[in-house]
Protein backbone atom coordinates (compact mmCIF):
# COMPACT_ATOMS: atom_id res chain seq x y z
CA UNK A 1 0.00 0.00 0.00
CA UNK A 2 2.79 1.93 0.63
CA UNK A 3 3.37 3.02 -2.69
CA UNK A 4 0.71 1.98 -6.22
CA UNK A 5 0.75 2.96 -9.57
CA UNK A 6 -2.46 5.02 -11.14
CA UNK A 7 -4.07 2.61 -13.62
CA UNK A 8 -6.24 5.61 -14.79
CA UNK A 9 -6.11 9.50 -14.93
CA UNK A 10 -9.58 10.99 -15.68
CA UNK A 11 -11.30 14.12 -15.93
CA UNK A 12 -14.39 14.87 -17.61
CA UNK A 13 -16.68 18.10 -18.81
CA UNK A 14 -20.48 18.70 -18.63
CA UNK A 15 -22.57 16.07 -21.23
CA UNK A 16 -26.29 15.38 -21.16
CA UNK A 17 -27.07 12.40 -19.33
CA UNK A 18 -29.63 9.78 -19.65
CA UNK A 19 -33.25 10.29 -20.97
CA UNK A 20 -33.70 13.63 -18.91
CA UNK A 21 -30.14 14.70 -20.36
CA UNK A 22 -29.47 16.46 -17.03
CA UNK A 23 -25.85 18.73 -17.25
CA UNK A 24 -23.46 15.60 -15.40
CA UNK A 25 -19.34 15.22 -15.41
CA UNK A 26 -19.37 11.68 -14.88
CA UNK A 27 -18.64 11.06 -18.42
CA UNK A 28 -14.54 10.92 -17.81
CA UNK A 29 -12.07 10.51 -20.44
CA UNK A 30 -8.38 9.36 -19.84
CA UNK A 31 -5.98 12.10 -19.18
CA UNK A 32 -3.51 12.87 -22.31
CA UNK A 33 -0.93 15.09 -19.93
CA UNK A 34 -0.59 16.33 -16.98
CA UNK A 35 -3.70 17.79 -14.81
CA UNK A 36 -3.18 20.62 -12.31
CA UNK A 37 -4.64 19.56 -9.26
CA UNK A 38 -6.45 22.51 -7.26
CA UNK A 39 -7.93 22.49 -4.00
CA UNK A 40 -11.21 21.74 -5.34
CA UNK A 41 -9.87 19.37 -8.14
CA UNK A 42 -8.93 19.03 -11.38
CA UNK A 43 -8.58 21.90 -13.50
CA UNK A 44 -10.90 20.80 -16.77
CA UNK A 45 -12.94 18.27 -14.50
CA UNK A 46 -16.42 19.56 -14.33
CA UNK A 47 -19.77 18.63 -12.52
CA UNK A 48 -23.46 19.05 -13.32
CA UNK A 49 -24.36 19.84 -9.45
CA UNK A 50 -21.98 21.79 -7.78
CA UNK A 51 -24.13 21.76 -4.54
CA UNK A 52 -23.56 17.98 -4.44
CA UNK A 53 -21.02 17.17 -6.39
CA UNK A 54 -17.02 18.34 -6.01
CA UNK A 55 -15.75 21.19 -3.97
CA UNK A 56 -12.77 20.57 -1.52
CA UNK A 57 -14.06 17.98 0.83
CA UNK A 58 -14.60 15.36 -2.36
CA UNK A 59 -12.04 17.38 -4.88
CA UNK A 60 -10.38 13.91 -6.46
CA UNK A 61 -12.77 10.39 -6.85
CA UNK A 62 -11.23 6.94 -6.34
CA UNK A 63 -12.55 3.83 -7.47
CA UNK A 64 -11.01 0.70 -7.59
CA UNK A 65 -10.25 -1.41 -10.73
CA UNK A 66 -10.72 -4.82 -8.55
CA UNK A 67 -14.64 -4.27 -8.64
CA UNK A 68 -15.37 -3.99 -12.35
CA UNK A 69 -15.09 -8.10 -12.03
CA UNK A 70 -17.28 -8.19 -9.08
CA UNK A 71 -20.14 -5.95 -10.83
CA UNK A 72 -19.43 -7.98 -13.87
CA UNK A 73 -20.11 -11.10 -11.69
CA UNK A 74 -23.21 -9.64 -10.58
CA UNK A 75 -24.88 -7.65 -13.73
CA UNK A 76 -23.41 -9.80 -17.09
CA UNK A 77 -21.15 -8.56 -19.46
CA UNK A 78 -22.11 -4.51 -19.31
CA UNK A 79 -20.34 -2.10 -22.10
CA UNK A 80 -19.51 0.47 -19.00
CA UNK A 81 -17.62 -2.38 -17.18
CA UNK A 82 -14.58 -2.73 -20.02
CA UNK A 83 -12.62 0.27 -18.88
CA UNK A 84 -12.41 2.42 -15.95
CA UNK A 85 -14.70 5.26 -15.66
CA UNK A 86 -17.75 4.04 -15.39
CA UNK A 87 -18.14 5.19 -12.11
CA UNK A 88 -17.01 8.66 -12.97
CA UNK A 89 -13.64 8.25 -11.15
CA UNK A 90 -10.75 10.49 -11.43
CA UNK A 91 -8.39 7.69 -10.50
CA UNK A 92 -8.59 4.04 -10.57
CA UNK A 93 -6.06 1.57 -9.29
CA UNK A 94 -5.51 -2.29 -8.53
CA UNK A 95 -4.26 -3.11 -5.22
CA UNK A 96 -6.69 -0.08 -2.67
CA UNK A 97 -9.91 -0.83 -1.69
CA UNK A 98 -12.87 0.42 1.28
CA UNK A 99 -11.33 -2.01 3.33
CA UNK A 100 -7.77 -0.84 2.74
CA UNK A 101 -8.34 2.94 3.21
CA UNK A 102 -8.92 5.14 6.15
CA UNK A 103 -9.94 8.66 7.07
CA UNK A 104 -7.06 10.83 7.40
CA UNK A 105 -4.99 8.67 5.22
CA UNK A 106 -2.49 11.14 3.37
CA UNK A 107 -0.63 10.41 -0.24
CA UNK A 108 1.42 12.50 -2.38
CA UNK A 109 -0.16 11.80 -5.29
CA UNK A 110 2.13 13.05 -8.28
CA UNK A 111 3.39 16.15 -6.86
CA UNK A 112 0.07 16.98 -4.80
CA UNK A 113 -0.75 15.65 -1.67
CA UNK A 114 -4.00 14.61 -0.69
CA UNK A 115 -5.62 12.84 2.25
CA UNK A 116 -9.07 10.62 2.30
CA UNK A 117 -11.59 12.39 3.49
CA UNK A 118 -15.02 10.31 3.36
CA UNK A 119 -16.85 7.32 1.22
CA UNK A 120 -18.59 8.05 -1.81
CA UNK A 121 -22.74 8.26 -1.16
CA UNK A 122 -23.91 7.22 -4.46
CA UNK A 123 -27.19 8.97 -6.52
CA UNK A 124 -28.89 8.30 -9.23
CA UNK A 125 -26.97 9.87 -11.64
CA UNK A 126 -25.40 6.25 -11.32
CA UNK A 127 -28.79 4.78 -12.56
CA UNK A 128 -28.55 7.58 -15.62
CA UNK A 129 -25.26 5.95 -16.76
CA UNK A 130 -25.42 2.68 -16.51
CA UNK A 131 -29.39 2.44 -17.79
CA UNK A 132 -30.13 0.48 -14.51
CA UNK A 133 -33.00 1.74 -12.08
CA UNK A 134 -31.27 0.38 -9.19
CA UNK A 135 -27.73 0.85 -9.74
CA UNK A 136 -27.30 3.87 -7.07
CA UNK A 137 -29.01 1.43 -4.37
CA UNK A 138 -26.73 -1.61 -5.75
CA UNK A 139 -23.78 0.01 -5.51
CA UNK A 140 -24.41 1.65 -1.62
CA UNK A 141 -25.56 -1.97 -0.74
CA UNK A 142 -22.68 -3.79 -2.21
CA UNK A 143 -20.32 -1.30 -0.14
CA UNK A 144 -18.39 -0.92 -3.42
CA UNK A 145 -18.65 2.69 -3.16
CA UNK A 146 -15.02 4.15 -4.21
CA UNK A 147 -13.89 7.32 -1.85
CA UNK A 148 -12.90 11.03 -2.03
CA UNK A 149 -9.82 12.80 -1.02
CA UNK A 150 -9.43 16.58 0.01
CA UNK A 151 -6.39 18.23 -1.72
CA UNK A 152 -3.66 19.40 1.17
CA UNK A 153 -1.54 20.51 -1.28
CA UNK A 154 -1.99 22.05 -4.73
CA UNK A 155 0.44 20.22 -7.86
CA UNK A 156 0.24 18.30 -10.99
CA UNK A 157 -0.52 14.49 -11.81
CA UNK A 158 0.50 12.67 -14.91
CA UNK A 159 -0.47 9.46 -16.01
CA UNK A 160 1.75 6.78 -14.64
CA UNK A 161 1.98 8.36 -11.81
CA UNK A 162 1.82 7.00 -8.19
CA UNK A 163 -0.06 7.36 -5.10
CA UNK A 164 2.60 6.78 -2.08
CA UNK A 165 1.63 7.12 1.62
CA UNK A 166 2.95 9.19 3.97
CA UNK A 167 0.31 9.23 6.92
CA UNK A 168 -2.17 7.18 8.49
CA UNK A 169 -3.39 8.82 11.82
CA UNK A 170 -6.83 6.78 12.14
CA UNK A 171 -5.85 2.96 10.47
CA UNK A 172 -8.87 1.74 12.34
CA UNK A 173 -11.40 4.10 10.80
CA UNK A 174 -11.42 2.65 7.13
CA UNK A 175 -14.01 3.31 4.25
CA UNK A 176 -15.80 0.11 4.72
CA UNK A 177 -16.36 0.53 8.36
CA UNK A 178 -17.59 4.10 8.13
CA UNK A 179 -20.06 2.82 5.03
CA UNK A 180 -20.89 -0.31 8.31
CA UNK A 181 -22.33 2.09 10.38
CA UNK A 182 -24.04 4.40 7.77
CA UNK A 183 -25.97 1.28 5.65
CA UNK A 184 -25.86 -1.74 7.42
CA UNK A 185 -25.47 -0.96 11.63
CA UNK A 186 -27.01 2.31 11.22
CA UNK A 187 -28.42 2.90 14.60
CA UNK A 188 -25.47 1.85 16.42
CA UNK A 189 -24.47 4.73 18.78
CA UNK A 190 -21.40 3.84 19.89
CA UNK A 191 -20.16 3.97 16.34
CA UNK A 192 -22.11 7.20 15.62
CA UNK A 193 -20.78 8.94 18.56
CA UNK A 194 -17.11 8.33 17.60
CA UNK A 195 -17.46 9.17 13.73
CA UNK A 196 -19.56 12.46 14.90
CA UNK A 197 -16.13 13.11 16.67
CA UNK A 198 -13.32 11.99 13.77
CA UNK A 199 -12.03 15.04 12.97
CA UNK A 200 -10.64 13.79 9.62
CA UNK A 201 -14.10 13.08 8.56
CA UNK A 202 -15.51 15.65 5.58
CA UNK A 203 -18.21 17.62 8.05
CA UNK A 204 -21.07 16.87 5.96
CA UNK A 205 -20.89 12.76 7.25
CA UNK A 206 -20.24 13.85 10.88
CA UNK A 207 -23.14 15.82 10.66
CA UNK A 208 -25.27 12.74 9.59
CA UNK A 209 -23.96 10.65 12.60
CA UNK A 210 -24.74 13.68 14.94
CA UNK A 211 -28.70 13.54 13.74
CA UNK A 212 -28.84 10.60 14.10
CA UNK A 213 -28.05 10.58 17.46
CA UNK A 214 -30.08 13.06 18.23
CA UNK A 215 -32.87 12.02 16.37
CA UNK A 216 -32.91 7.84 16.99
CA UNK A 217 -33.82 8.22 13.04
CA UNK A 218 -32.00 7.25 10.09
CA UNK A 219 -32.23 10.27 7.10
CA UNK A 220 -34.95 9.68 3.77
CA UNK A 221 -32.13 7.97 0.92
CA UNK A 222 -34.78 7.85 -1.82
CA UNK A 223 -34.29 11.22 -3.52
CA UNK A 224 -30.39 10.72 -3.88
CA UNK A 225 -30.80 6.82 -4.78
CA UNK A 226 -33.79 7.31 -7.23
CA UNK A 227 -33.77 11.21 -7.84
CA UNK A 228 -35.83 14.26 -8.11
CA UNK A 229 -38.95 12.50 -8.78
CA UNK A 230 -38.99 9.71 -6.73
CA UNK A 231 -41.60 9.30 -3.87
CA UNK A 232 -40.62 9.76 -0.30
CA UNK A 233 -43.17 7.62 1.13
CA UNK A 234 -43.20 3.77 1.34
CA UNK A 235 -39.92 2.52 0.19
CA UNK A 236 -38.58 1.24 3.73
CA UNK A 237 -35.52 0.10 1.66
CA UNK A 238 -34.58 3.12 1.13
CA UNK A 239 -34.42 4.67 4.25
CA UNK A 240 -32.49 2.12 5.88
CA UNK A 241 -34.21 -1.29 6.63
CA UNK A 242 -31.05 -2.49 7.60
CA UNK A 243 -30.58 -1.13 11.07
CA UNK A 244 -28.64 -2.81 14.06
Amino acid sequence: MTRLPILSLRIGGLAPLGPRAVPSGIDKSEAAGALKLTETGFVGDMQGDTAKHGGPEKAVHHYPFEHYAEWRNAMGEHARLSSPGAFGENIATIGLTEADMAIGDVFRLGSAVVEVSQGRQPCWRLNERFACRTMARDVQESGRTGWYYRVMETGTVSPGDHLELLDRPSPDWTISRIWRAFYVNTLDRAELSAIAGLERLASGWRTYATRRLESGRVEDWSRRLHGPLAQTEGDASATGSKNG
